[in-house]
């Protein structure tokens, strides 16, 4: 029965949108948006497209110079750390191979324990009727030797289910991020290398320290020089085939920081996607350790989700 019901869970969630889920990220995804300075829109299609499309324009002719460990750390924090808080409400459509569309809505709240340390991340789903109520909670560390803690509130069954770390990179309620995407990649778990410099973007290669773990090669990330933020991820196999993408496809100025407000995920073998939308973004909120407690999942804070 559990499993029965698990899985029309999993089948039956729509795509959210809003932000990585607070500004994320991605090296993952920001989940949280990207601000935009002033009305100033960022042209992330545009830019992605040429960098897909079009030859590079080297910036210079020794990479060797430029310092990747800086690049990363700037992008992590840029996609990840914006603000000591955050808030916002998320629409995600998610778009099959036979571009049938279910659609989910949740809001997603974001604590730093420490500045560019462990997070606490809570989502809580309003729509549809059948995944109303449902929690989504996390409890983020960068200390690679302890595991990330996510679990998953079910309220039909009112069954707190832990997710492991071996389904971190399985699809987060039926979209095509990943629970890893939402929560966040931590940058050391892979090594980094520049492959090109533009004049917008550093273009860098990662590899997986354990790829036992995950089910990619490796991945090429896309740092927009601007901004900081990893605006395109294209992931590989190990026989080089680019099997999922994943898009900053929109970016704003939001109190100072730039949030990407609009991403989408592609699996690029069915053509399948999932995109997600963020608004009502607000930093600096002075959100409380108890809105993050294990008591939110059954009974949430309503004062920040309304």
């Amino acid at each position: 029965m559990l499993k029965k019901i698990l899985n029309v869970f999993t089948l039956s969630l729509p795509l959210l949108i809003g932000a990585p889920l607070i500004g994320a990220p991605l090296i993952g995804a920001p989940l949280i948006g990207a601000p935009l300075i002033g009305a100033q829109l960022i042209a992330v299609p545009l830019i992605a497209a040429t960098l897909i499309a079009a030859p590079f324009h080297a910036m210079s002719a020794d990479l060797s110079s430029v310092d990747v460990a800086s690049i990363v750390k700037n992008a992590e924090k840029a996609a990840y750390y914006s603000g000591n808080d955050g808030r916002s409400d998320a629409r995600m459509m998610i778009v099959d191979a036979q571009d049938r569309k279910q659609m989910r809505q949740f809001t997603i709240l974001r604590r730093d324990i420490e500045d560019n340390g462990d997070q606490q991340m809570m989502v809580f789903f309003s729509r549809p009727a059948d995944v109303k109520d449902t929690v989504f909670r996390v409890e983020k560390h960068v200390d690679l030797t302890v595991e990330d803690d996510r679990w998953l509130y079910l309220p039909a069954l009112d069954l707190v289910k832990r997710i492991s770390s071996g389904d971190k990179r399985t699809s987060f309620v039926g979209s095509h991020f990943f629970y890893e995407d939402v929560s966040g990649r931590a940058i050391s778990e892979d090594s980094f290398e520049l492959q090109q410099e533009t004049d917008v973007a550093y273009i860098l290669k990662a590899t997986p320290k354990a790829p036992d773990t995950v089910e990619f090669a490796h991945y090429v990330v896309t740092i927009d020089k601007k901004t900081k933020l990893p605006i395109l991820i294209n992931f590989f196999k190990a026989d080089n085939t680019n099997y999922r993408r994943v898009e900053a496809v929109k970016i704003e100025e939001i109190q100072g920081f730039p949030t990407v407000v609009r991403s989408k995920v592609s699996d690029l073998e069915s053509g399948a996607y999932t995109l997600m939308e963020f608004r009502n973004i607000s930093f600096d909120l002075g959100l409380g350790d108890d809105v993050f407690s294990e008591r939110s999942l059954r009974n949430p804070p309503r004062e920040w989700l309304n």
